[in-house]
This record gives C-alpha cells, structure tokens and sequence, in this order.
C-alpha cells in the first residue's frame, strides 16, 4: 500500500513551494512535469495551466490554490553545467497561485485561510475526486438541480435548491452570450424539482412571476408547459387582459405616478378624490349619495351669478356625462346676471327652476359604468367642480392630472381587467407577462404596478410561501440613467424595486434580474443580490459594474468575463465559496426561449 501510494505521489508531484506572499503562493515545477498530459491509473490528467487547481500538502493538510499566472527565468546554474539535451532543461518554470482554502477532515472543501503552506511543501495534481470536492456546494440530502458543468474539468454541478431559488439572483450577459438560456434552464429544473417534492398545495406555496420584454419565454414548453402567458398589447384591442383587484389601480402612490402628478397641489388632490370615492362607497346606496352631490353642484353652478366661472364648470360637467349638449336649452341673461331656460321666464336664481333643466335631469337619471378607471374619473370631475365652486382650488393647477389619467385610460383598459370576475393565480402559479407588444409608458409602469401590488400581499401573508419575481432586461425598468421620465417617477420606481430586494426576503419574495447592461441598473440593487451568473461583457463600464458590485469574484475570473464562449459564465455568490467558470446545458428547440440570432442559411432554398 506504501509502495502504491509513494509511486502515485511521484506522479503527481508537480513542484514545490519556493515563495509566500500572503495568499499569493510560488510554485517551483519540476523539469521534468512541463507537458501537456500526464498518464495516471489508466486515465490522461491534464497537467497544470492558468485557472487549474493544485493541491499542497502541508502535513496531513491539504491546502487548495488556484494558478493566476506562470513565468519561465533562464535557469544560469544549468546553463554553467550545460551538457547538452533539451531546451526546456535551460529554464525553470514559475507558478503564482491564490490560497483557496482546503480539505477538511471529512474530505470536504472548506473556503478560506485557515492554514498557509511552509517553504519546501510539495504540489501536487489534483485528482478528479478533489476536483468533485472543491466544487461540490450540495450536501448528499440536499434538494439539487443540475443544469451546468465546469467549464474546465467539465464535471457535472449540482446546485441546491435552498440557498439558489430562495436568493436574490442576477444574470448578467451582452446580446448573444447566453444569459436567456440560463434564466429558462435554472426556472425550468428548479420548477420540476419543487414540483416533484413539494407534494402538498405547491401552487399556492411557490409562486413565480416572469416579466417578458421580448416575447421570448411563451412558447408552450418553455420552462414549463403548466404556465399561464398573458401577451398584453396597447396598439390592438385583441390582447389579454391581467385579472387585478380595483385596489391596486386606486392607491394613491400608482395613480401619483400614472398621471404624474405634482408635489404640491396635484398629489393632495388626488388623495381628496380617493377619501370622496371610499366616503360614497361606504354608504347604503351610493349611486343615490353620489346623485345628490351632482344635484347640488348643479344648483349651486345654475344660481351663480359668475359666468365665467360657471361656464368653466359647465365645461367639467360636460366631460362628467360626456355629452357637449348639456346646456342647449339655457342661456345667460346679462341683464340680470342669471342663468335661464331659452324662450322662457324660468330663471334659475330660484332653485325650484333647476330641476328643469337638461343637466339637472342628466344627473337625475346618471349610472356608475362598468370600469374602474371611467368611474374614478367622474369622481375627480365631481371633486374639482365642488373645490372650484367652494374657491378651494384653481382650475389650471389641478384639471392636468385629471387629463394625464384620461391619456392613460385606455392603454390601461386595453391590459386590466378590474372586473374582480377572475383570480391573477388561479390558472397557474407560473405566470409569464409578455410585454413584447406594449408601448414604453406601459412597459415601464406594468412591472412597478404589479411588483408593489403582490409584494404588499405577499407581506400581508400569514402562512409560508414563497414568491419569485423574475425581470428579463432589467434595465428597462431598473435603469438609473433614463431621461425618459420625471425624476419623481424614476425615484419612486427605484425605491420600490430596492425596497423589495432589501427586505423581500424576509416575507418570503425573491428576486431575479437578467440584463446585457449592468451598468444601467441601480448599484443597490445589483450589490443586494446573492448570487450571479455572469456571461461575457464587452463594455468597460459594465466590467466596472460588477467589479464594484460583486464581493465574490476574483482577479482571474474578472479578467477572463469579456472573452468567455457563448453559454459559458461565471458563478459567483453566497452559495459557491470561490467562483466557478460553468458552461451552462444549452435547452433543445423545444424548450429554449425565443432569442437564437438569425441566420441567413435559413433563407437558402
């Protein structure tokens, strides 16, 4: 057994300590260990090179260190000897390498420096069992999901499902270097794999919310066939419509960003409006409630002596009850300042008058429609004729907010339905929003809207679950830099998304963003995440992005980003306790997503 294990070490040993510098340790390599590939038990190792493993042996300690970069020195004492044979023999080579930690009693990989080699401890190969070792992050009774091998060694990893899927998770990759395929692979194997084990009530105990920019994730099979895909549109009538409940339109904050409203004056009034709204909500019968203001307002508008004032709320009750005829049968007589029925001796200073009239009978006979939002709008129409008839407000500061949400109006009841008829989970708990065929505002606000709305529920939540929300081109609505909008806007946007990652997890929502731009998204909420999987990088300040944001990458690693081959990426994060190069499992054409390059060769008959 000596004689085996000597003769294995002899193989093996490539060199020796000369330097320690810290972490950064020196490896002298024998002359006789420069080639490519070494023979050991019936199999080819590959000898050393930048990024592979070697182990030193301090002891019965084994420490692991990782080659950063080798040089050759002309070897002088060699040449004074010189006899002839081989160039190689006329150099030494060199290796400087990072202290990762070491193999513990138990034959695990443990992160850190515990231990640093002495001068003179040798280095050694490692074999293919401590390369399982080092980059093994699964326990044997861990639940796990293969998706990804290691680039080098090209051994299969597995990835445990508690610590990945219940992470913050960012994937970062240029056009083309595969990061939506990562994305769709980590959601597919993580779904089956929570499926198959999570026997009781799953679709109510894991929730996933997948917003698509690109159209790319719905098609039938793509992560999983049991999803349910709402493909929005604003340019047709002809798109889906997301079940939501009327108090996620009518909060204060959403309608403040919908219609972009001010500080000062128009934010206040907005809140009026939502205190009036639930007052006539809360009665026995408010259509009649809501009747009997209109019949007041009418009077007092018919009564006043001011006609400057009362045609300007003449004109907010016409888009009241959306009709420009409302006042054919009255005119104002001059001579005594009064409103009056035409060719008639009704004069509307007396009250008894008012009922007369075709705007009075107008608000005798209105209805509540059938949409939130049209609903909402007659309240602020009702609100802002009582605040100018009682001198509370000028017109001109309050009436553009009111048009900003008559702008929005029907780009929003082209995608919500607020009818409460439907349940946004109750067809799948996989949920895929496409946002491919709606305009930029919408794209924008759709996310923010939905994001709060079931982050507030979910924190309201007693029982455990969890909730996944998944952001494809994060940068579209994550983006620090966009001039598209108002500073307010875009603040409110990032407080909300930094909220969510800052203390999602403790209720349970976790978050996951892929982009090609890093460097657009807000820093905070790129530093927050757990773990990243970064594909390669071109762009200078996307590199900076990351080295500034991700504690857990290396020198090498980081330097090695803006060359890695399509599929490949770095793993970096809380999970893994160095970075793994991994090439992720590219999915067959029916299960990837929609984001392969064209090619010309398709079109040659």
């Amino acid at each position: 057994m000596n004689e085996f294990f000597i003769e294995d070490e002899a193989v093996l040993r490539i060199g020796e300590v000369v330097e320690v510098s810290g972490r950064y340790i020196t490896i002298l390599v024998d002359k006789n260990k420069n080639l490519s590939d070494l023979f050991f038990k019936g199999k080819v190792l590959k000898n050393v090179s930048v990024n592979s493993f070697i182990e030193i042996k301090k002891g019965f300690l084994s420490l692991i260190v990782k080659i950063e970069s080798e040089k050759i020195i002309e070897d002088k004492k060699n040449d004074l000897n010189n006899t002839g044979g081989s160039s190689a023999n006329h150099y030494l080579r060199f290796l400087t390498t990072s202290l990762l930690g070491y193999i513990d009693n138990q034959g695990k990989f443990a992160g850190g420096t515990r231990e640093f080699p002495l001068i003179g401890n040798e280095a050694f190969i490692v074999t293919e069992n401590i390369i399982q070792s080092i980059h093994a992050i699964t326990t044997k009774n861990d639940l796990s999901i293969n998706f990804a091998k290691t680039d080098l060694e090209n051994i299969d990893i597995s990835i445990p499902v508690d610590g990945l899927l219940n992470s913050h998770i960012a994937i970062f990759g240029n056009t083309g270097s595969g990061k939506s395929n990562t994305l769709a692979a980590l959601y597919k194997n993580g779904y089956e794999k929570l499926n198959a084990n999570i026997q009781n009530d799953f679709r109510n105990k894991c929730r996933f919310l997948l917003f698509d920019f690109n159209g790319e994730y719905t098609s039938n099979d793509c992560i999983t066939p049991d999803k349910k895909v709402y493909n929005l549109a604003t340019q047709t009538n002809n798109g889906d419509k997301i079940p939501i409940p009327k108090e996620m339109l009518l909060e204060h904050e959403m309608l403040s960003i919908l219609s972009d409203a001010t500080d000062k004056t128009q934010k206040p009034f907005l809140k009026r409006v939502l205190n009036f709204y639930s007052k006539v909500n809360s009665v026995d019968k408010p259509i009649e409630y809501f009747r009997t203001i209109l019949e007041k307002s009418i009077k007092e508008t018919l009564t006043s002596s001011d006609k400057v004032k009362t045609d300007t709320i003449i004109d907010f009750f016409r888009l009241l009850f959306d009709d420009q005829d409302l006042t054919s049968d009255l005119e104002f007589f001059y001579a005594n300042k009064v409103w009056k029925i035409k060719n008639s001796s009704n004069f509307m200073n007396k009250e008894e008058n008012v009922p007369c009239t075709k705007i009075f009978q107008y608000a005798e006979k209105f209805e509540f429609s059938s949409d939130l939002l049209d609903d909402f709008l007659k309240f602020s129409y009702l609100q802002l004729i009582k605040e100018i008839l009682s001198n509370q407000s000028e017109h001109s500061h309050v009436s553009p907010v009111i048009n900003r949400l008559v702008s929005n109006k029907n780009d929003i009841k082209k995608i919500f339905d607020t009818s409460g008829k439907e349940e946004f989970w109750k067809e799948s708990n996989f949920i895929v929003i496409n946002l491919n065929m709606v305009n930029l505002t919408m794209k924008k606000t759709l996310p923010l809207l939905i994001s709060k709305w079931a982050y507030e529920n979910k924190k309201q939540e007693d029982k455990k679950s969890s909730l996944s929300l998944i952001i494809d081109e994060a940068h579209n609505i994550l983006s620090n830099t966009s001039n598209r909008e108002s500073e307010n806007w875009k603040d409110y946007r990032l407080e909300t998304f930094e909220e969510i990652i800052k203390e999602g997890r403790k209720f349970g929502v976790f978050v996951t963003i892929s982009s090609q731009r890093p460097n657009d998204i807000s820093p905070t909420i790129i530093s927050q995440a757990h773990n990243y999987f970064i594909h390669r990088l071109i762009n200078q300040n996307d590199l900076y992005a990351i080295q500034k944001a991700v504690s857990y990458i290396d020198k090498v690693s980081e330097e090695s980003i803006p060359t890695l081959p399509r599929g490949t990426c770095i793993f970096s994060g809380v999970l893994s306790q160095m970075p793994l190069k991994l090439r992720v499992t590219e999915l067959d054409n029916k299960h990837k997503p929609k984001s392969d390059t064209l090619s010309f060769n398709d079109f040659i008959d």
